[in-house]
This record gives C-alpha cells, sequence and structure tokens, in this order.
C-alpha cells in the first residue's frame, strides 16, 4: 500500500491505529510512546546428514538429533547471550520436518521459525548469532545446515512527540482509571510499515467481557480466543476523537 501511494496525492500527516485485544477489559485502552510491537521476522533451516538404517545410526549422521542441538541452541542466544534487560527477543520454532518411517534415519530435517526484536541493533546481533550457532552446531556434529532469514515486518514505533500530544484524548475517550502506559509486546503489526514513513501512534483497545477473570481470557490465535464486541465501541470514540482533536491543534 505504501509502494502503491496511499500516503501521497494527498499527503498524509499523521496516522492512528488500534487493534483489540482478548486480555483487555472492554472499555480500556492501552498505549505507549516509542516500540509497542516488535518487529518480525521469519526464518528457515535445512539440515543435510546422511541416510541410514535406525539400527546403526553409527553408519550416518541424524538430522533430527542435529536439529535438536540446533533448536536448544538457539534458545541460548536469547537466554545467555542477549541483552534482555535492554528490550525483549524472541526466537521460536514452529515447524521441524523430517522422517518418512521409524527404522529410517533420514537425510534431511527442515525448520521454520519466528524471531522477534524491538530494537535494530539487537536484531542485527541476533542475526549474526543465528547463523554461527546454526552452522557451527551443524558442523560439529557432521552435518551441514542452512539458515535463511527472511524479510519481515520493521517495529511497530509509536513517534513520541505525537504519543505525547494525543495521549490526553485517549485519555478522555476512556477516562484516566481506564487508560494504561504498558510495556512493549512481543507482537508484530504491519501498520509499522505506515510508521517507518510518517508519526503514527497505535494502541490497544479492551476486548475482554467485564465479568471475566482475567486468568480465563484466552490469548490470540488460540481455539478459546473470544472478543467481546461491545469492546469496539472504544475503538470507534478512540479514532475519531484522535482525529477531531489533532484537526484541531493543527489548523
Amino acid at each position: 500500500m505504501v509502494r502503491e501511494g496511499v500516503l501521497t496525492n494527498p499527503d498524509v500527516d499523521v496516522v492512528f491505529g488500534l487493534h483489540i485485544s482478548s486480555q483487555t477489559p472492554v472499555g480500556h485502552i492501552n498505549y505507549r510512546s516509542g516500540g509497542i510491537m516488535a518487529a518480525v521476522n521469519s526464518f528457515t533451516i535445512d539440515v543435510k546428514g546422511k541416510q541410514t538404517h535406525g539400527a546403526r545410526p553409527w553408519s550416518g549422521v541424524d538430522p533430527i538429533v542435529v536439529s535438536a542441538q540446533i533448536i536448544n541452541g538457539l534458545q541460548t542466544i536469547i537466554s545467555r547471550q542477549t541483552e534482555l534487560t535492554k528490550e525483549a527477543a524472541v526466537i521460536s520454532v514452529g515447524i521441524i520436518q523430517a522422517g518418512v518411517r521409524s527404522n529410517i534415519i533420514p537425510e534431511d530435517a527442515y525448520m521454520e521459525g519466528t524471531i522477534r526484536t524491538l530494537d535494530t541493533e539487537m536484531q542485527s546481533i541476533l542475526f549474526e548469532q543465528m547463523h554461527r550457532t546454526v552452522e557451527h552446531i551443524a558442523k560439529s556434529m557432521g552435518a551441514e545446515a542452512e539458515l535463511t532469514i527472511n524479510d519481515g515486518y520493521p517495529i511497530t514505533y509509536n513517534d513520541p512527540d505525537l504519543t505525547a500530544m494525543m495521549a490526553p484524548t485517549l485519555v478522555r475517550t476512556a477516562g484516566s482509571e481506564k487508560t494504561h502506559v504498558i510495556n512493549a509486546i512481543t507482537g508484530a503489526e504491519d501498520f509499522s510499515f505506515f510508521q517507518r514513513e510518517i508519526p503514527g501512534l497505535y494502541f490497544f483497545i479492551g476486548g475482554m467481557p467485564a465479568d471475566m477473570d482475567p486468568a480465563d481470557a484466552a490469548p490470540h490465535h488460540t481455539p478459546d480466543f473470544y472478543i467481546e464486541e461491545e469492546g469496539m465501541k472504544t475503538g470507534v470514540r478512540a479514532l475519531a476523537n484522535l482525529t477531531i482533536d489533532y484537526m484541531l491543534m493543527n489548523r
């Protein structure tokens, strides 16, 4: 959309966006200045071993065992090599595929995963560490492994000046007791492509029923996910108020 000119002709000064949250009570608004959601990059790992009979593992190179060691190695990047007091970071493997029979050690293994970062410098360091970890673990076990990190979404970054200007509007919409400054979230959002071009403010509205225990509220992308649509009224009021107040302050 950005490449197609959605922010030009006419030129767009600022952009506002929101996301409903199943774990925030209806009527509440959550926001923060700076990075509110993480950058996301997907990755794939191809592990090349040597096929052999499952009864004679010493005559081959087991890519499944290599993959298991690589997964553990990736987690130590986060737990032992990443400055997590600066910003959060996540490496998660979501897919691993290998093998066709119980008594055959396969030739290959394949993995896919996701990387979440909230700092561009940390992101670059993480990428370097991942390449080193994947390649060296595989080599130490007599295998080969190729890591591919794909382009993803940048950090969802709330412009500090715009956020400071418009925060009173959020408070007026939901009330001071229902407007909260939150920590950054390791989810990601393609709204970030707009914010990379112009100042933007992205925030969350509540969708959890008022009588629900937060411990029982299922997160997004799960089978038990539930949203109380009443919460959308807060979102409509917030976006309308942000638009009108910004126009009045900059006329």
